[in-house]
């Protein structure tokens, strides 16, 4: 009989993923069974709206914050919190298909460390775009534009990739084109909220991010400050 070790059919997630996962969907759990009454009693049926009011991320807030030069905790802590509370089971689902598909990969060869800042600098980056750019948009919820700052991870580490093998670098950005394309014909079609600037500048923040925090990045970026 052979000794070596049987590989596994799938390789296992990243811890952090799991994690995220785990806590998106234990949120999105605690809503929707206090939705139907099933936890919390009568009054956990308003438990969503409550979370939005307490959690969400709302440009208002943000500009109170800026004119008084006060900044409370309870504020601040919007920036990350928003990402975690969700308008629907669904909206929740579609984040955790996202954040497994793309926090794999981005966790996979940044660490598990790497790629939850990545995720949650990407909340707090896509919050401040949409407070500067949309000043009188609605609360912000979900996790999309922290997911955007993944796919902007994994499309650093595409870019890189390509040009080791000499193609041609801009193949990398298809994703985030086609993404953004949907949003913008969904948009058009059906109406909706501006919150795709959240995710676009989310997006930005995690491309940004991955040149100091992907494999070496750090040594490239001194030894091109140096020669400089």
């Amino acid at each position: 009989m052979s000794s070596e070790p049987h590989n596994a059919p799938v390789n296992p997630l990243p811890a952090a993923v799991v994690a995220l996962v785990l806590v998106i969907m234990g949120v999105e759990a605690m809503f929707s069974l206090g939705t139907r009454g099933i936890a919390g009693g009568p009054e956990a049926i308003g438990w969503r709206l409550e979370a939005i009011q307490s959690y969400a991320f709302s440009s208002e807030i943000f500009w109170w914050m800026q004119e008084t030069g006060r900044w409370p905790l309870e504020h601040l802590k919007r920036f990350a919190s928003y990402v975690f509370v969700h308008g629907s089971f669904t909206h929740a689902l579609f984040v955790c298909v996202f954040v497994l598909a793309m926090g794999k990969m981005v966790g996979e060869v940044m660490g598990d460390l790497a790629m939850v800042i990545i995720f949650l600098l990407s909340g707090a980056g896509g919050a401040l775009g949409y407070a500067l750019l949309i000043a009188d948009g609605q609360p912000l919820i979900g996790g999309f534009p922290a997911v955007y700052g993944l796919i902007g991870a994994f499309t650093f580490l595409l870019w890189r990739s390509l040009a080791l093998v000499g193609a041609q670098q801009s193949r990398a950005f298809s994703l985030i084109a086609f993404l953004m394309g949907a949003q913008l014909l969904f948009g058009l079609l059906f109406g909706g909220q501006k919150d795709w600037v959240a995710d676009l500048v989310g997006f930005a923040t995690g491309f940004g991010l991955s040149f100091f925090l992907a494999p070496g990045g750090w040594a490239r970026i001194r030894d091109r400050v140096r020669h400089d």
